[in-house]
């Protein structure tokens, strides 16, 4: 299992409805910074793997909101790989307040897709060696 945890996002004013919570559909850019940032802690970047002829659309996304986040809170975003990609993969996330509240629980599947012909393919075999160890017996 990979975990992973980004620290200290701030909620800015403009992520928050009229109430002063965090719109709910920022929580899908949380889930991104979380994911975007869980790979970069393993050396594999977005950009590099889109420059070699790979893209990670999203296909499902899920969450749950469980109290709300407000202006000025300092989230942490735990990220959790539970399972080794193959054609997909699914990242499951934690977003907690500054006081350590449990706040959302969320999850994506993202898909693998060639950037020349859109069809789906394997995870690129440099993420898949950068995470064998995390999944090894």
């Amino acid at each position: 299992m990979f975990i992973h945890e980004v620290k200290g996002v701030r909620v800015r004013y403009a992520d928050t409805d009229q109430m002063g919570y965090v719109y709910y559909g920022n929580y899908a850019r949380y889930y991104e910074i979380g994911r975007v940032e869980a790979l970069r802690s393993l050396d594999f970047h977005y950009k590099v793997m889109e420059d070699e002829g790979v893209m990670m659309p999203v296909y499902e996304n899920h969450s749950r909101y469980i109290k709300p986040a407000r202006y000025d809170d300092e989230l942490s975003i735990r990220v959790i790989l539970q399972e080794m990609p193959g054609i997909r993969v699914v990242f499951h996330y934690e977003i907690r307040n500054q006081l350590n509240v449990l706040l959302n629980t969320g999850e994506t599947t993202l898909v693998f897709q060639r950037r020349d012909n859109g069809k789906l393919c394997v995870a690129p075999e440099k993420l898949l060696n950068k995470l064998k160890p995390y999944f090894a017996i």
